[in-house]
């Protein structure tokens, strides 16, 4: 119906209209007030939804570290010495506390307690006990970090898990914490995507946990928010090069002839994927310039690739991957996610353990003593985690020297370096067993919520409508900033 041809709408008197929108004028004109009052924010990039960030921002890049499978937390940074005293014995059902198990545990008969075999020593001003064991590099730089040891979540299974911590929900289908960086905050860089992610090759390949292109989609976003996903060998991307007797005009006319057409298909029929695909095949046309320097890295000195690691000129290890991290934020691409896969640990745990701390350590180090000598520490904040724990009990059989643990959901440790960032900082506590949280929980929300304080974003008021709501990265549930961990 025709809502000028209502004669009912037609009726409607200016006194009418004052007193039904009343409230919304005051509610329009008290927002006006709240955002003169407001602290101003710092600008954002091209084609940012929020022209500027609701207050300065203390990061501008992301370099998001995730170890999929779950690292067993009490073996590389949650110290638990009283565990030496219960070796073998049954968990106590008074800890355990009906907590839901995986199938691959809930049919013991026994749930032995497994104390770490590593050594750990305090670390830094900031008195860390970590495992200095595996984790030598790492340990050099404690009062640099901040350590999460209270996270905690309420999804068993890998799927769901790591598409919580990478979303905030454990259903697919929405947009990932690097999707709604790129809304919100848009590009640095014309050249090069705002958000990209690498798949690292672990050395060890016991158990590769499968993980798919839907954690680093937009969702309801639009979709040029998507990442943009470099191969860890061979050509960054695929097809981004001109087939062998295309010359760059040919390229460049064929473009514009498809730009003009899909042009016509969107102002007909108005949908937003084909201005997308529009975007996309600009990007990948600037691309060519781009990318190939920046998968060059022969063009680092010595020095800076020995910092890495031998493994820094395999293409597709970690240590490679977190080099091309530096170099794609260094050239403002604003969020990076690296996967590191295979600590999915249920068995074998110190067999697979040193070669997963090999990978990562080290470079992980050189990441952050790079970003400092380029002067990107400060604003780039480097995020290292899994999707949830591991048990202090161990699956199947247990030795001295040898054990497995199961997925734990109810604590775990992450940490976080720079961009604005309280190194030095150890926050929350857990018991004894490295089971149950004491002190200070930190949820997922509180973490996205924390993690987008640091680029500016009240997470309260960063929403996109879709189905009719006003959808957060945070949800509905109370998600708190944790300002201890803000510098």
């Amino acid at each position: 119906m025709n809502v000028f041809n209502n004669p009912l709408a037609l009726n409607l008197t200016r006194r009418h209209f004052f007193r039904a929108g009343g409230f919304s004028l005051g509610a329009t004109a008290l927002a006006n007030l709240q955002a003169a009052d407001a602290p101003k924010g710092s600008k954002t990039g091209i084609d940012a939804a929020l022209p500027e960030t609701h207050f300065p921002a203390k990061c501008k890049n992301i370099i998001y570290l995730h170890m999929v499978g779950g690292p067993a937390q009490m073996d590389l940074y949650d110290y638990k010495p009283e565990m030496e005293k219960h070796y073998g014995e049954d968990l106590p059902e008074s800890i355990r506390k009906g907590q839901r198990l995986t199938t691959m545990t809930s049919g013991q008969a026994k749930f032995p307690v497994a104390p770490s075999k590593y050594r750990f020593k305090q670390k830094g001003q900031c008195g860390m006990w970590m495992n200095d064991e595996l984790l030598p590099y790492t340990a050099k730089m404690a009062d640099d970090m901040v350590f999460i040891r209270s996270m905690n979540t309420e999804a068993i299974n890998h799927e769901p898990a790591i598409t919580y911590m990478q979303t905030g929900n454990q259903v697919t289908g929405r947009p990932c914490l690097g999707a709604w960086t790129s809304y919100g905050l848009g590009s640095l860089n014309q050249n090069l995507p705002t958000f990209v992610v690498m798949v690292a090759k672990p050395s060890n390949q016991e158990q590769v946990q499968a993980i798919s292109a839907r954690l680093w989609q937009s969702g309801y976003l639009p979709g040029e928010h998507a990442a943009v996903s470099f191969r860890a060998a061979g050509d960054p991307i695929l097809f981004i090069n001109n087939p062998p007797g295309v010359s760059p005009d040919v390229r460049r006319t064929t473009l514009d002839g498809l730009g003009k057409l899909n042009g016509i298909t969107a102002d007909e029929l108005g949908d937003p994927e084909t201005r997308t695909r529009m975007a996309q095949y600009e990007m990948a046309y600037r691309m060519q310039a781009s990318v190939p320097e920046l998968a060059d890295i022969n063009n680092e000195s010595a020095k800076v690739l020995d910092t890495y690691g031998p493994d820094v000129k395999k293409p597709g290890s970690f240590a490679n991957t977190v080099l091309t991290a530096r170099r794609l934020v260094e050239r403002g691409v604003r969020f990076v996610q690296v996967y590191h896969n295979n600590w999915d640990h249920h068995g074998n745990l110190t067999g697979r353990m040193p070669d997963q701390c090999k990978d990562v350590d080290q470079p992980c180090w050189a990441l952050i003593q790079d970003l400092k000598r380029k002067g990107l520490f400060d604003s780039t904040l480097v995020i290292w985690g899994g999707e949830f724990g591991r048990t202090i009990y161990s699956q199947g059989g247990l030795t001295k020297t040898n054990y497995g643990r199961d997925h734990h959901p109810r604590c775990f440790t992450m940490w976080m370096a720079g961009g604005g960032s309280k190194g030095g900082t150890i926050y929350g506590e857990t018991d004894d067993y490295s089971y149950n949280i004491v002190k200070d929980p930190v949820h997922i929300r509180d973490f996205h919520a924390t993690v987008l304080h640091l680029m500016g974003i009240d997470h309260e008021r960063f929403a996109y409508r879709y189905l009719g709501l006003d959808q957060k990265l945070t949800g509905v549930e109370k998600a708190t900033v944790i300002k201890e961990m803000i510098g």
